[in-house]
């Protein structure tokens, strides 16, 4: 083999490798589009009836930007968790998580809580 030809093969191997990155890479970048935000609560329960007044909300985003609860921003990590404190009021509370992603496409979830 030629040192022409062998600076082509390499040439034609860096520029595949590349597109197969690029190709990788826009594959994943369309797959989190489509897939757009997701709240996970873990504790406490929906429709839960507690007897006091201060609750923990705790969870995990994926895929976020941002997390809402009642329209007031909340602190996440790096890998997404939350735990947020809230102060309920006598009787039914309904509590509303927002996620938004970096495209803007949001993912609402409610919580109802009984406090008595």
């Amino acid at each position: 083999m030629s040192r022409r030809e062998t600076k082509f093969y390499l040439k034609t191997i860096i520029i595949i490798v590349f597109l197969f990155i690029l190709f990788g890479y826009g594959i994943f970048e369309i797959w989190n589009y489509a897939k757009g935000p997701e709240i996970v609560i873990t504790s406490p329960a929906d429709g839960l009836a507690v007897s006091e007044s201060l609750i923990f909300i705790e969870g995990q985003g994926k895929n976020t930007k941002e997390i809402t609860l009642n329209d007031r921003p909340i602190v996440v990590d790096e890998t997404g968790n939350f735990s947020e404190k809230i102060l309920l009021s006598y009787g039914y509370n309904v509590l509303e998580l927002e996620a938004r992603d970096r495209f803007g496409k949001i993912t609402e979830q409610k919580l109802q809580i009984v406090y008595k």
